[in-house]
């Protein structure tokens, strides 16, 4: 909305529209600025030490939204040449100023807002440390009920915290490491319980003291992992080097030897020579492996092979390219390129099949938890000899998940899925030593009925593991199959090489300065109405509605579409545009549907307005679609296609802006709602109790276990009277 204002073009004639909508914007500014400070003061209330710094932020915040309001106030004003007082026409600089001034001082509140979030983290972290240490050395069952009843509630309120500081990550590899060390802090909460109530009945116990040992140390480990991730620091300044998996190697391969196309001179020869034997210095780890079939095996040498023999003539017909640009020359390359990447593709596709071939067969075996159950009753019978014997077989087994993981993480295609592979590698690694331990601790206490729960506890872990492995090898098949693609946005881009069979694939195209002037008013347009119809749909009370998510989601597009009018946003040629203008299409077809269910609810007197409404939509999104979707050739065809769409699109919003408050007032009317006007709520510092349902789905996360957690804290009746 600030931009909007200050790329306003001044113009001798204006419209009372124009000026309507400008006030509009200064006007939606101050009331979103003066909601924004009064959370800020009352963050600023409840921390003392960053009382004054908050304190002064919010009032340069509230005084530049006002002074941007005072200068937009010119809707009354059909000719402002003759009023005596100043505007946005008369004085286009003070709204620069005032601009600059919001947007730094709203950073100012947000930064300091955000130190006091990564506070409350760390205090909190330190808390759940020291009742840690208590707990590590208590002697007695009645020292050890009053201890973990307070680190239960104090779990509790750190897994609370985290909760909501893995919603608001924007970096999904950090988000996926938080996601990771939160499951092990849940796991390992219940397993410290028994570990530790095991090792207090048997303080004798070897075995009890090794398995209590291993899940203080992994909670202190994953501890430690949320505060590097909250913030941003790694210890004694060391720096986080992931290993590199042969899915993102082959990625930036291929982006390299393509962009030969562009450019001959921007890398060396011996640069992707570099890089292709890091590549297959990977696939070893396919190669050598005991479980990689002998097919598979064979298959990924002889690719190997290939893929240096294709480097090997694209390096040689590259280096006669920098020469002689001949156009022979420039052909001969461009089939070198596209053999180099058609190998480097049957190359990924291979370990991947390598890869989840093997995890499925491996979970399929292992899925019945055989050796588990024989633990346990091994265990029972105080049979050390056969306890030995099912401990080297899990052992075993161990790793061949281990091995099944590394392997998965080469071709997982996302980084919080390799992230998510490490996890599970991890898990593994350690939960398999801890069954043993708990094994033999049974073994040798057969009639404990603590050692047996204990044992329990760590088996369901490792069953829970087995089948999180299941859902994350189906959504790497998903990512490698294109069913979900990396970027989580409101964009439905298509990806390269995705729509496009042909290997010349049309050139994209770009506006250029002067297409980008003529559609600027036209763009203009569009952003006031996604303004206008955000606006609406906040007022719904339930953001869950359909009707409001489709409505956001549209909205959200033609967003896109209105930066691309000048340039910016994520939208970069005119396909990008056509493409993202058919799913607008698509999105406002569902609104209509939804707007034919909602009919339903209402009375019949209102019904043939809103049925009438639905039609007009659906006409005008099928003319969006077949515009979109009509082939054109030219440059002067291809912008006036744009044209059509963006046009469209603001005739679809326009109706949208209609549509929006119409349903909100047939809701209230009818009462099939729980209301539609939202107040704001008020900030808490303690956002323990108000959770996270003002979120998109998207974000939401469940905190870990806490519900279980509660109850197992309030239900302590673990005393054995024996």
């Amino acid at each position: 909305q600030i931009t909007t204002l200050i790329n306003h073009k001044d113009k001798p004639k204006r419209s009372d529209k124009t000026l309507q909508a400008i006030q509009r914007v200064g006007q939606a500014v101050n009331l979103a600025v003066g909601r924004f400070v009064t959370v800020g003061e009352a963050i600023a209330n409840e921390n003392r030490e960053l009382k004054e710094e908050m304190s002064v932020a919010c009032i340069e915040a509230r005084r530049a939204g006002e002074t941007i309001a005072q200068l937009t106030d010119v809707a009354s004003l059909d000719h402002p040449e003759s009023d005596s007082h100043i505007t946005i026409f008369t004085d286009k600089t003070g709204v620069v100023k005032a601009a600059r001034l919001l947007l730094s001082s709203v950073t100012k509140v947000l930064v300091l807002a955000d130190r006091i979030v990564i506070k409350q983290i760390i205090t909190s972290r330190n808390k759940v440390l020291a009742t840690m240490e208590q707990l590590e050395k208590v002697s007695s069952f009645q020292e050890f009920v009053q201890i973990f009843s307070q680190f239960g509630n104090e779990m509790v309120e750190f897994a609370h915290l985290t909760g909501d500081r893995q919603n608001d990550l924007k970096d999904e590899k950090k988000k996926a490491r938080m996601a990771a060390s939160r499951a092990v802090l849940e796991k390992c909460t219940m397993m410290l319980l028994t570990a530790s109530k095991t090792c207090l009945r048997h303080p004798d116990c070897e075995s009890a003291r090794i398995n209590k040992d291993g899940v203080f140390h992994r909670m202190r480990l994953a501890l430690e992992q949320v505060i590097e991730i909250v913030t941003d620091s790694r210890p004694n300044g060391e720096n986080e080097m992931a290993p590199i998996s042969i899915y993102s190697g082959i990625k930036e391969f291929k982006n390299k030897v393509e962009g030969l196309r562009e450019n001959l001179y921007f890398l060396s020869k011996e640069n992707l020579s570099t890089m292709l034997e890091v590549i297959l210095e990977h696939t070893e780890d396919f190669t050598d492996s005991a479980y990689t079939s002998h097919e598979h095996r064979e298959h990924i040498l002889e690719l190997s092979k290939q893929a240096k023999m294709e480097l090997e003539q694209l390096v040689s017909v590259w280096m006669q390219a920098q020469n002689q640009k001949t156009k022979d020359l420039m052909e001969d390359l461009e089939v070198a390129i596209l053999k180099t990447c058609q190998c480097m593709n049957e190359l990924k596709r291979e370990v991947h099949s390598a890869a989840t071939s093997l995890a499925a067969d491996l979970l399929k075996y292992h899925m019945d938890h055989t050796v588990l159950k024989a633990l346990k009753i091994t265990g029972v019978e105080g049979n050390l000899e056969a306890v030995a014997e099912y401990t080297c077989k899990l052992s075993e087994q161990k790793e061949q998940l281990v091995e099944m993981c590394r392997l998965l993480r080469h071709v997982s295609g996302t980084e919080p899925l390799e992230i998510t592979c490490i996890h599970a590698e991890d898990t593994f690694q350690v939960t398999g030593p801890q069954i043993i331990s708990a094994a033999e601790t049974l073994a040798l206490h057969p009639s404990s009925k603590i050692a047996k729960e204990n044992l329990e506890v760590f088996c369901e872990a490792w069953e829970s593991q087995l089948s999180d492995m299941s859902t994350l090898l189906r959504e790497i098949n998903d990512v490698f199959e294109g069913r979900r693609g990396e970027k989580r946005v409101y964009l439905s881009l298509p990806r390269p090489g995705k729509h496009n069979a042909n290997l010349k694939a049309l050139k994209p195209v770009k506006l250029d300065t002067e297409e980008q002037a003529k559609i600027a008013k036209l763009g203009l347009e569009l952003h006031l109405l996604t303004s206008d119809v955000d606006s609406e749909t906040e007022k719904w009370e339930d953001q869950e509605n359909e009707i409001v998510q489709h409505g956001q989601g549209m909205s959200s597009m033609a967003y896109s579409m209105y930066l691309f009018t000048r340039g910016e946003g994520l939208l970069k040629t005119t396909q990008d545009l056509f493409h993202q203008a058919e799913i607008f299409a698509a999105e406002g077809t569902k609104l209509a549907s939804a707007l034919h269910a909602f009919s339903d609810q209402v009375h019949d007197d209102d019904k043939p307005l809103l049925l009438l409404e639905a039609e007009k939509l659906i006409s005008m999104c099928k003319q969006l679609q077949i515009t979109a979707k009509a082939s054109v050739q030219g440059k002067s065809a291809t912008f006036t296609k744009v044209d059509a769409c963006i046009l469209k699109t603001r005739n679809v919003m326009t109706l949208l802006c209609q549509l929006l408050p119409l349903c909100c007032k047939l809701l209230r009317k009818n009462k099939a709602g729980n209301g539609c006007l939202k107040p704001a709520p008020p900030w808490r510092e303690d956002r323990i109790q108000t959770g996270t349902s003002a979120r998109t789905p998207e974000r939401r996360v469940e905190t870990f276990g806490i519900k279980s957690l509660e109850n197992h804290v309030a239900n302590m009746t673990f005393l054995e009277s024996k």
